[in-house]
């Protein structure tokens, strides 16, 4: 059972304390209707690292942080609103939890949203799972582009909420490298953009390549991220992450002419 039909269930208040846990209470309270909503029921085994309760705490951190950052160049744009609503949209959610998510969205482009807090519950619910962690922060690296600018405060706000999540700088630079390379070859992937996506030198050898592309491949595999704790809503994000690392690997085999 997925996170959000538990938390129809009516266990919420069970699942999920701390930080996130009140924002997604506020977020239910204004957005779904008493009959969904109810926090009554038994409480089940929510401990620390439960899929459900992990699940939870990724849906509530995203959307968030993804507030945040909107606004960490001092303005949250259209541009930024609309990406907000596609990464809604192409995780095909319900019109319930778009309506959770966008009100999330504002609480983290508040004022008053507290992000270490949100940051430390979030590594600590995540059980430091980098594969977790590294698609949080690919989603994140996606929304600071949805204005058509990356500038320095953004850049700068996910090398700290990377450091807060204990995730290498230098692997945040390459995702950031990935998907500049990916947005660049979004009409026609070149190949320089190929290798961009990759993440790597064109200088490796064939094997190296190869050893390269099973990491990356490992590492967005949907169903691994959905045992470590991505919501199952989120598993078309992954499965187009790992489309366009096939097809950078398929475009550089047939230029190295390998088979």
């Amino acid at each position: 059972m997925s996170w959000w039909k538990t938390v129809l269930g009516g266990t919420l208040g069970y699942m999920i304390g701390g930080p996130l846990g009140a924002m997604l209470g506020v977020a239910f309270a204004g957005n779904i209707s008493r009959r969904s909503s109810s926090f009554g029921g038994s409480s089940g085994n929510y401990g620390p690292g439960n899929q459900q309760r992990v699940q939870a705490a990724f849906f509530s951190s995203v959307f968030s942080v993804m507030g945040y950052i909107a606004k960490v160049d001092g303005k949250v744009s259209k541009s930024e609103i609309i990406m907000a609503q596609q990464v809604m949209e192409q995780m095909q959610l319900s019109e319930e939890m778009q309506k959770v998510a966008k009100e999330l969205f504002n609480q983290g482009k508040d004022n008053s949203f507290n992000l270490d807090e949100v940051l430390d519950q979030f590594r600590a619910e995540s059980h430091r799972r980098t594969h977790l962690i590294r698609m949080f922060l690919e989603i994140q690296i996606q929304a600071s582009y949805a204005d058509g600018v990356f500038d320095n405060k953004e850049h700068e706000a996910l090398k700290y909420i990377a450091q807060k999540l204990r995730f290498p700088i230098h692997e945040l630079e390459n995702l950031i490298q990935q998907f500049s390379a990916a947005r660049g070859g979004a009409n026609k992937l070149n190949i320089d953009d190929a290798y961009g996506i990759l993440g790597i030198d064109k200088d490796l050898t064939d094997k190296e390549l190869k050893r390269a592309y099973r990491r990356l491949l490992a590492q967005h595999h949907p169903d691994k991220l959905v045992a470590k704790g991505l919501p199952e809503e989120m598993i078309k994000v992954a499965n187009e992450k790992t489309q366009e690392i096939i097809s950078a690997y398929e475009l550089i085999k047939k230029h190295r002419g390998m088979r």
